[in-house]
């Protein structure tokens, strides 16, 4: 554990000077490259252009031992690269290489700059395509301890890249281990639905969703009547589970609502195109549907629970007739599938028992999916972690202009 007066101590009065990037690293451009150039020059050097994983390999390198580099433009532009040995850096790639006359730690610079992300994020600018311009970037200012001590000041950089680097492989090395464990989760949860939701013969009755109940959709909502603001979330199937990008208005909500078809709580909705059959548990805020692309089975749970059917859903065979291929769920397709339902000839156990298997795949679902329980909260507190240390080891005074 590091003490919140850590980098006071490890200063011990040093004085921090803060210098322009320009003034202590040469800034260039890579060289251009294509995917056509990868393809008929295949190798074993990285390709290092506009993102941190490499672009492809090649069989020439342009850069040698000098590991950190900073995207130009693009999606990623802004962000920070390091390779090591020898490799070769794109067009879309800033070299950030230190002079020889100053006594930087070359995983200082790179810790730092990462640490600095925001403030070279807001250097780019962001009209038409995503763009960072070297000049810009060489005004950026960036804290050296006592140089005119160069000793100390090395001393005290190497002592913050050991914390880092620790830190950086402690995260990695957690990060993997979690990450196993959830994808070992996922096949686990992925074994025990689909185990508990298969029977054999005899020991459940197959009834088509026809049977439990009608297929029901909301009112069509026509382009004109939604917003890109607005006080009602219009769900498409583009965005079905995700953030809308479409909004109606109070008062069209209210009036359809009231008129037409409506999920109730904890009704489970259906994608019908898009990827067939995605399905999501309505959670009663208020928000629209995209008419025929997003479906709902009307459920009272008299026979069925909608969080069995939740979970059906995932592994369902739609009914597709014999030789057709399935492109979209249409009402005819839904209301043929079969689902089994447990101990029919008695409801009461039944529901009973479909509250068991809901119960044990919840627990199996929460584990691996929840960002607020079970393993990528675990993942996502790590990171938040070295972040945090990251910060604090940065956290040098600068004087107000």
């Amino acid at each position: 554990m590091i003490k919140s007066n850590f980098i006071d101590e490890l200063l011990d009065g040093a004085e921090i000077v803060w210098k322009r990037l320009g003034e202590v690293t040469t800034i260039k451009t890579g060289q251009s490259v294509s995917k056509q150039l990868i393809s008929t020059n295949p190798g074993r050097y990285p390709v290092i252009n506009s993102g941190r994983e490499p672009l492809g390999f090649i069989n020439k390198w342009n850069t040698d031992n000098d590991p950190i580099g900073i995207t130009t433009r693009g999606a990623g532009v802004g962000s920070i690269t390091w390779a090591e040995g020898k490799y070769f850096r794109g067009n879309l790639n800033y070299s950030v290489t230190i002079n020889s006359n100053q006594k930087i730690n070359v995983r200082y610079l790179y810790h730092l700059l990462f640490e600095m992300q925001a403030d070279i994020k807001a250097l780019c600018t962001f009209v038409g395509i995503p763009a960072l311009n070297a000049g810009n970037l060489k005004e950026l200012e960036i804290p050296i301890p006592c140089p005119e001590n160069p000793e100390k000041s090395l001393k005290i950089q190497t002592e913050i890249v050991r914390i880092l680097d620790d830190f950086t492989e402690l995260t990695a090395e957690l990060t993997a281990e979690l990450t196993a464990e959830l994808t070992a989760r996922q096949k686990q949860y992925a074994y025990y639905r689909d185990q508990l939701l298969t029977f054999e013969e005899g020991e459940v009755e197959w009834k088509t969703l026809g049977e439990i109940g009608a297929v029901r959709m909301c009112k069509r909502i026509l382009k004109e009547q939604t917003s890109d603001t607005g006080d009602i979330p219009f769900y498409k199937i583009g965005t079905f589970g995700k953030e809308p990008n479409a909004f109606i208005s109070r008062k069209l909500f209210d009036d359809y609502r009231s008129k037409y078809n409506y999920p109730k709580i904890g009704e489970i909705l259906i994608s019908a195109s898009g990827t067939i059959g995605r399905a999501v548990i309505f959670d009663g805020q208020d928000a629209y549907f995209q008419d025929s692309n997003i479906v709902w089975i009307e459920n009272n749970e008299a026979q069925v629970l909608n969080k069995y059917l939740f979970y059906f859903y995932k592994i369902a065979k739609w009914y597709i007739a014999e030789g057709g291929t399935i492109k979209r769920l249409y009402n005819d397709n839904l209301k043929k599938t079969k689902i089994p339902v447990p101990f029919t000839d008695d409801p009461a156990k039944s529901l009973v028992e479909q509250a068991r298997i809901v119960s044990i795949l919840d627990k199996f679902d929460t584990l691996t999916t929840s960002i607020t329980e079970g393993l990528p909260r675990e993942i996502e507190l790590r990171q938040k972690q070295y972040e945090y240390y990251r910060n604090m080891l940065f956290s040098f005074p600068k004087e107000e202009v």
